[in-house]
């Protein structure tokens, strides 16, 4: 997700796109809605409480086998029909605040989503640093073969991508029948998962330059897109998977979320992509700080980031050396947990901010940024759409090693990619307190994705389960420039701990139909279960409720609205800090 504005809007499909700024967004927040017709989303029970009467575009997910009575039953108070999303067992819709009310009581209506908005901009200074330097790489580590499916704003194509776009698909309305990028966050993205880095020399190479590239476009030339559109790219990948050798899948964009991730169409898109057998990657967001008072806060994940199969990556700061012992965390940063669940996110961080890719010609953001423009060929950015493709770039290699080595064996599970990833990371320390990041903050840490090869290369998917399939010995250290460190080791799957070397067992867990845990927690920082203590920061138990309003540590309350400092407010009332319920 870019660094200033991904943001998710509700609109009718005639209307110009709209940013969503931060205090709108958070007053989108559950407001007493209980019982079994509780089937809309937030943005949707906000208008309906105050009798709107919009005309909203929504996705309405169907109860099996009812999907032709519904379509009878609309076309009584239907405005526009959309896409069909079999995906999710879903129709794309234009009606009525009205019509939304009546048809939540429907019970052949599983639930009613906003279509809303997805958006990508950015921001950028100057780097100096290599990224395959930074993440320890070789180069003969390629990602040679894997595919990866980008869905995003296109691709413009270049000699750093050379024969390696092997599809494109455009899911806008322009329709586009060759690879195009009006916007350029695509090709940006792109290069930094697989750009050859052959108009620099080699200096601005990605993290997986010999990975094939197949494009979904689904942002217009505005940076703007729909979430159906995404569900419906989604849904193609899933089904071409074998065909186009899709084995990851790249996210970098979202939307705040309205509802929980079990409700959430996209969401649910990603899980069942995830099922398919393709790591998903998926940007945390950029809501880490107040944009007025720079105080840093938290659950500011976006959606499809709380999907729990997901890698949902933040984003960190080199400073522009290869070292790690200077990065940071960026401010920015959404931080989690995620709004209704409370699942721990993001599982990682990786380099995002002042990331130099291949820069789109004719794109909006080459054109309107000259400032951004580096060696002429090349564009600088930052945000988490930024630090996911990194991580995308370091899935392709990880699965690369791991099918040079064992070229038999069935490919790792996405769950066990990701537990590769979490385990080998490399922790970060907040520079303002000399202290780890907490885990809301860094997940396991910076990704390592020369360690996770490793390890990768040294595990073999046919073993059966429940046994050992670790074959040859790991240091469970990487170095990185002249500097040695020791991997995270930290991940708990639900209630269970796994840990030390658990990771080298092939375990149910890591199958195809298990989702990840949904509290999912890292070394001694946290206890997460029926009662939560975070440091000195939260006691969470009988006396604070995640629902209707939240307060998180001493500088936030999140109900109708959500301010960082000494004055919180809750809900509709003001209260000091320090205040429980």
């Amino acid at each position: 997700m870019s660094r200033i504005f991904h943001r998710m809007a509700a609109r009718t499909w005639r209307a110009v796109p709209v940013l969503i700024a931060l205090a709108v967004m958070t007053c989108l927040v559950p407001q007493a809605w209980g019982g079994p017709k509780d089937k809309v989303d937030a943005v949707l029970k906000d208008k309906i409480l105050k009798g709107s009467t919009d005309t909203v575009r929504v996705i309405i997910r169907i109860v099996p086998g009812k999907k032709d009575e519904l379509k009878s039953k609309l076309d009584k108070v239907l405005v526009k029909m959309g896409r069909d999303l079999p995906l999710i067992n879903g129709l794309t819709v234009e009606l009525s605040v009205k019509a939304v009310d009546k048809l939540k009581d429907d019970l052949d209506v599983a639930g009613i989503s906003v279509d809303g908005t997805v958006r990508g901009a950015a921001d950028t200074t100057d780097p100096s640093y290599s990224l395959q330097g930074a993440l320890g790489l070789t180069t003969s580590q390629t990602g040679q073969g894997i595919g990866v499916a980008v869905i995003d704003s296109g691709i413009e194509p270049s000699p750093e991508f050379d024969n390696r776009i092997l599809a494109f698909y455009d899911f806008t309305a322009a329709a586009a029948l060759t690879p195009s990028d009006g916007f350029g966050h695509g090709t940006h993205v792109a290069g930094l998962i697989a750009g050859s880095g052959s108009l620099s020399s080699g200096h601005y190479r990605g993290v997986a330059p010999g990975a094939n590239l197949l494009v979904y476009k689904v942002l217009d030339g505005t940076g703007a897109g729909r979430t159906s559109d995404v569900i419906a790219a989604i849904t193609h990948a899933i089904a071409n998977k074998a065909a186009l050798g899709i084995r990851v899948m790249n996210l970098s964009l979202g939307h705040p979320i309205y509802e929980k991730a079990a409700t959430d169409p996209l969401v649910i898109a990603v899980e069942k992509a995830s099922a398919a057998g393709i790591v998903v990657v998926t940007a945390a967001g950029n809501y880490g700080t107040n944009s007025t008072t720079g105080k840093i806060g938290y659950a500011g994940i976006v959606s499809p980031g709380n999907a729990p199969s997901a890698i949902t990556v933040g984003a960190s700061f080199t400073q522009g050396t290869i070292t790690r012992s200077d990065d940071e965390v960026t401010t920015w940063s959404s931080r989690g947990p995620t709004w209704y669940d409370g699942y721990a996110k993001p599982d990682i961080v990786a380099p995002g901010r002042r990331m130099v890719s291949v820069g789109a010609k004719n794109s909006y953001l080459w054109n309107t940024y000259p400032a951004w423009q580096v060696e002429g060929n090349y564009l600088m950015l930052s945000g988490t759409s930024m630090a996911t493709p990194v991580v995308a770039g370091s899935v392709a290699l990880v699965l690369e090693a791991n099918k040079t080595a064992f070229p038999s064996a069935s490919p790792l599970t996405p769950n066990a990619v990701k537990a590769l990833v979490k385990y080998t990371a490399i922790k970060l320390t907040d520079p303002g307190t000399n202290a780890l990041y907490n885990a809301l903050t860094q997940g396991t840490g910076s990704v390592n994705t020369a360690g996770a090869a490793q390890v990768a290369a040294a595990i073999d998917p046919s073993v059966t389960v429940g046994n050992w399939w670790l074959k040859t010995a790991v240091s469970e250290t990487t170095t990185v420039g002249t500097s040695t460190y020791t991997w995270a080791k930290d991940i708990v799957w639900g209630n269970n701990i796994v840990w030390g070397n658990s990771i080298y067992v092939n375990r149910t867990a890591w199958g195809l139909d298990i989702i990840w845990g949904n509290n999912i927690v890292w070394g001694n920082d946290i206890v997460w279960g029926n009662d939560i203590v975070w440091g000195n920061d939260i006691v969470w138990g009988n006396d604070i409720v995640w629902g209707n309003d939240i307060v998180w540590g001493n500088d936030i309350i999140w109900g109708n609205n959500i301010v960082w400092g000494n004055d919180i407010v809750w809900g509709n009332a003001l209260v000091s800090a320090n205040t429980t319920r």
